[in-house]
């Protein structure tokens, strides 16, 4: 199965979980997901994949956080157009095998699922 991490290369987390997959010899499809966000459809799978809410995968410390969310509870539906539309919300690095996903925080919790 390819496994794909949607990451981001100046965040040291996603860089060092690329480093562990490659390290053991797989090569994901890498996904820059500041460029190319997920659609809200991938999103909303991906949050199936890990059991999350979509408030669960949310980076709260963004700027954007703070003025299009502030805390607001928001329909599932509304919160993932806001993570397509900012990406910045989404935490990273997620790594998606199959139909299995994690969070790479830290890396290794991306090893139970390649």
């Amino acid at each position: 199965m390819a496994v794909t991490i949607y990451h981001n290369p100046r965040c040291s987390k996603s860089r060092a979980t690329l480093a562990l997959l490659e390290e053991r010899g797989i090569e994901p499809e890498i996904i820059e997901y500041l460029k190319t966000p997920p659609s809200a459809a991938e999103l909303a799978r991906i949050l199936t994949m890990l059991g999350k809410s979509p408030a669960e995968l949310m980076r709260k410390g963004e700027d954007e956080y703070k003025a299009h969310i502030g805390g607001k509870d928001l329909p599932d539906s509304e919160a993932i157009a806001l993570m397509v539309q900012y990406p910045k919300l989404i935490e990273r690095p997620i790594v998606v095998n199959g139909d299995a996903a994690a969070v790479g925080r830290p890396p290794e919790a991306v090893l139970d699922i390649v």
